[in-house]
């Protein structure tokens, strides 16, 4: 049954609440993400006391929140505060104030929790065996190291956006101001023995890595929908970074991606992450959608016992969508089966140069969603199933992965494969482009073979003679339908491979 889970974040710049709806572990989807900008950093006195004011501001946000709660069932709850609260010294005064007037408990999160539940969330939404995190709030920078999927080092810094304002102008920026701060920064993460020349990937997390990344799409006319995991390079932060300082702070409010209330702190926080690329030689930086908030949801669901970690992100990604269009597994089990009986009797032909055992990879997941928008309309589930996989999330894939797998998975015949892949032509190289088709026609030519989903097949051999395709197929039942349909599918691949294929069908 799905269920309902919140979180609200209490940070430096802003106070968000998230609630989740999920089946178990699964299914995860966000039904309200409510943002309040509350700079509870600036309202911290000389004295590091929370103001009278902040505390109006804290408390008059979460009765706010409150009221979307209570429209929720939920299952789990937690109100967590980061590094504003923590560095306030009357922050017991104010926890106890908040559970008086808001009968909510707030949790203050460690400089350690802080940055675990950040590098937590990546791990469970991203495929990467291995790099950093970086967070950038309004008062403090967390950065881990994990390789493997574990967490091996990680450090807070006293210093996030609004800290590093004081670099920058508002209106007046300079070469020069930036030069300086990028030093501040250089002289803080040198201290670090761990931080070195990994050359692994940075994974921004937090506001101000999603509107870095959402002016980049926006600069360079990006055609497909989403953010998680986007990729970025150091010329990419620099070039921004360069047309930032020249902008005041109406010009930058105007710009397409940057939030309003980010105009003033977005130039101070690219330079950590730019500053962080460079230290460590980075191989990318790849933007996480899921952070602290997801990091705690996680743990919420494993009953704060067990730290859960997804076993195979990618997979999930994967199931969750078999289940929410309604595939069965075992017919998808069966097709990938029989696609991978197809598939490596091929590749050890060399029959195509282009084509390699590692395209296996991204080719078992396809066989597991191929043609998943015969749920929307089976008439056009070639366009469905190409327009849901390249514009969705799909956790464990960068984004020139999911264009991979929505061209294959709605492959159809040569002149659609074109359509879809024509704003993407600059994307591949001709190989990869000609090997994604061959692919295609793979898939294309399997799924034929279970045609009415009956599973007819017990056994297939295939044989390369003299550049020709011999395809055996061993039935246990009445085979007509899947033989029309191969003998009519066949000519994809045939063309494909320019090469000719001879199809027989047996009673086994």
């Amino acid at each position: 049954m799905k269920q309902f889970s919140a979180v609200i974040d209490i940070g430096a710049n802003s106070m968000r609440l998230v609630i989740y709806s999920h089946i178990g572990f699964f299914r995860v989807q966000e039904v309200e993400n409510v943002k309040m900008v509350a700079y509870l950093r600036n309202h911290l006195d000389n004295d590091s006391n929370l103001t009278s004011e902040g505390l109006f501001v804290l408390i008059d946000t979460l009765s706010s929140f409150q009221k979307v709660i209570k429209s929720y069932d939920l299952d789990h709850f937690i109100c967590a505060a980061t590094s504003a609260i923590r560095m306030a010294e009357n922050r017991e005064d104010i926890k106890e104030r908040v559970k008086k007037e808001t009968g909510l408990t707030m949790t203050l999160l460690t400089e350690e929790e802080e940055a675990y539940y950040g590098y937590f969330a990546v791990v469970n939404s991203t495929s990467f065996e291995e790099g950093f995190t970086v967070d950038i709030g309004g008062g403090s920078t967390e950065i881990t190291y994990f390789k493997d999927r574990k967490l091996i080092n990680s450090h807070s810094f006293p210093f996030g956006s609004l800290t590093l304002m004081e670099f920058i102008g508002v209106n007046n920026s300079s070469t020069k101001q930036l030069d300086q701060l990028r030093e501040f920064i250089y002289d803080h993460f040198s201290q670090l023995d761990w931080i070195d020349k990994k050359n692994v990937p940075i994974i921004g997390i937090g506001g101000s890595a999603r509107n870095m990344v959402e002016i980049d799409q926006t600069y360079k006319d990006y055609p497909l929908a989403g953010l998680h995991q986007y990729e970025m390079y150091e010329s990419d932060i620099e070039q921004i970074s360069q047309h930032l300082i020249k902008l005041n702070k109406k010009q930058r409010e105007d710009i397409e991606g940057l939030s309003k209330d980010r105009a003033e702190t977005i130039l101070p926080a690219m330079q950590v992450f730019y500053c962080l690329y460079n230290l460590t030689k980075a191989s990318q930086f790849v933007l996480s959608r899921k952070g602290l908030r997801e990091g705690l949801f996680y743990e919420q669901l494993s009953g704060n016992i067990n730290r859960h970690l997804y076993h195979n992100v990618l997979q999930n990604s994967i199931d969750e969508l078999i289940q929410e269009y309604e595939l069965y597994p075992d017919q998808t089990a069966y097709n990938r089966d029989l696609t991978k009986k197809l598939y490596y009797p091929l590749i050890d032909s060399g029959l195509s140069s282009i084509l390699s055992a590692r395209d296996w990879d991204i080719m078992k997941y396809a066989c597991d969603v191929y043609n998943l928008g015969s749920y929307v309309d089976s008439e056009s589930s070639s366009q469905h199933s190409f327009y849901l996989l390249a514009n969705r999330t799909i956790d464990g894939l960068t984004h020139k992965e999911r264009l991979r797998l929505a061209l294959l998975a709605s492959f159809k015949n040569k002149s659609v494969y074109k359509r879809f892949l024509k704003p993407y032509k600059n994307w591949f190289s001709k190989s990869e482009r000609q090997k994604l088709r061959i692919l295609g026609a793979i898939l294309k030519l399997a799924y034929s073979l279970n045609s009415t989903k009956r599973q007819v097949l017990s056994d297939v051999n295939v044989s390369v003679e003299e550049e020709k395709i011999f395809i055996e197929c061993f039935c246990n039942q009445d085979y007509k339908p899947e033989a029309y349909q191969a003998e009519k599918q066949k000519k994809h691949l045939e063309k494909a491979l320019n090469t000719q294929i001879n199809i027989s069908f047996h009673n086994h």
